[in-house]
C-alpha cells in the first residue's frame, strides 16, 4: 500500500473510532489483570492466614492454591472475551476502514 493510502486511512473517523475503542478495552482488561494479580500478591504479603486455610480439612489444599488457579482461569477468560471481540467488532470496523480506503481510489 502507498503512503497516500495509509494517510487516507489515518484521516478516516472510523481509524480513530477503532483506536480509541480497541485502546479503552484493552485498558480496562490490563486493569482487571493488574487488580485481580497484585490482589493476590498482597493477599499473599499482608494476610498470610488466610491465604494458608484450608477450605476441606485434613487437605494440602489451600485458599492461596484455589486463588493462585483461578488467576488461570480469569486471565484466560480474558483472553478469550478479547479474542471474541477482537475477530468480530474490531476486525469488522476494519474492513470498513479499508474498504474506504480502496473506494477512494
Amino acid at each position: 500500500m502507498s503512503s497516500a493510502m495509509y494517510e487516507r486511512i489515518r484521516q478516516n473517523p472510523k481509524f480513530t473510532e477503532l483506536v480509541e475503542r480497541r485502546g479503552r478495552f484493552a485498558w480496562l482488561l490490563s486493569g482487571i489483570v493488574l487488580v485481580v494479580f497484585y490482589g493476590f500478591v498482597m493477599a499473599v504479603a499482608f494476610a498470610p492466614d488466610l491465604v494458608s486455610m484450608r477450605p476441606i480439612d485434613g487437605s494440602n489444599l489451600t485458599v492461596g492454591i484455589l486463588a493462585g488457579l483461578f488467576q488461570f482461569i480469569v486471565f484466560w477468560v480474558l483472553a478469550l472475551i478479547y479474542v471474541r471481540r477482537a475477530n468480530t467488532e474490531f476486525d469488522d470496523l476494519n474492513k470498513e476502514i479499508v474498504a474506504d480506503a480502496w473506494g477512494d481510489e
